[in-house]
């Protein structure tokens, strides 16, 4: 919302595998693994529309410490009617909602993103 053209965040294995995700699906471009040994971090480039507001317009997380949420694969919704993502965690790595239905396997849902 602050119209940074980049953002940077400690690495780590898992927000690397989902941020991944969220650049195949064009809601973030240019990630970069910058750092060596401990002083690791990710360089993120935000995609804005033409009109100068961001791609990404909301965030919700599904799953906390104190309450995981599993879905089976027949159990998943779409988000917003298709217009969001659901990112899981699934034995076969971090897919979103479309890819997990679509190779029929379920997980713990971390967040939705539209």
């Amino acid at each position: 919302m602050a119209g940074h053209a980049t953002v940077t965040v400690p690495y780590s294995e898992m927000k690397s595998a989902i941020l991944e995700v969220l650049e195949k699906e064009g809601y973030v471009e240019g990630l970069s693994k910058k750092g060596k040994k401990v002083n690791k971090f990710i360089e993120i480039g935000l995609l804005y529309e033409e009109d100068k507001s961001p791609k990404i317009t909301g965030v919700e997380r599904v799953s906390k410490q104190s309450k995981r949420i599993y879905q089976k694969a027949k159990s998943i919704r779409p988000v917003r009617s298709h217009f969001g993502t659901l990112v899981l965690t699934t034995p076969k790595g971090i897919l979103t909602d479309k890819e997990a239905r679509t190779q029929k396997v379920g997980g713990e849902a971390l967040f939705k993103i539209w």
